[in-house]
């Protein structure tokens, strides 16, 4: 009996916290601190901000943001090789870059948005993620040098492999 004593006197304590329905963590976020965070891109294009930004700007802000990790001209260093491996999807080692595998080229905004540069990411702005955004399509010969990316250009950009996946659940 005395064993089970320390058992029965916790399993009472215990039981008044686990009757409540939340343990008062936190505060509740109001609808500004949510529409900060909620900064999602559809393959659509919803979503999208305005600006602008072409390949001829993005070639600057890509050397101070992005070419420690990713190397010049997107050929990988400390982190994933952004050009090529155009035709390489069907080898035993593809090489999955932005050109060769992504299917829209609204989750390159999408992406860099909310994750880039690694450090310091949702730092850079809108402009300056549209012009690394074309900077990036223009490397992987997908766009021209001179053209613009913006909220309606860019869900317009047909990627290489957009018609390549299948829907898990269709």
């Amino acid at each position: 009996m005395m064993r089970s004593l320390p058992i029965i006197l916790c399993a009472g304590l215990c039981s008044g916290a686990f009757a409540q329905e939340s343990p008062n963590l936190g505060v509740p976020a109001d609808p500004e601190e949510v529409a900060a965070w909620d900064i999602d891109i559809g393959p659509d294009g919803a979503g999208l901000p305005p600006g602008a930004g072409t390949a001829l700007e993005g070639e600057a802000v890509y050397a101070i943001q992005c070419l420690t990790c990713h190397g010049p001209e997107g050929n990988g260093q400390l982190n994933d090789v952004l050009v090529g491996g155009h035709g390489s999807l069907t080898n035993p080692a593809p090489v999955k870059t932005i050109g060769s595998f992504w299917p829209y080229a609204t989750t390159i905004f999408d992406y860099i948005r909310r994750s880039m540069p690694y450090l310091t990411p949702r730092t850079l702005s809108d402009d300056e993620i549209y012009a690394l955004t074309a900077y990036l399509l223009y490397l992987n010969g997908i766009i021209a040098e001179d053209e613009a990316m913006d909220a309606q250009t860019l869900p317009a950009v047909v990627m290489p492999n957009r018609d390549n996946f299948i829907l898990a659940y269709p």
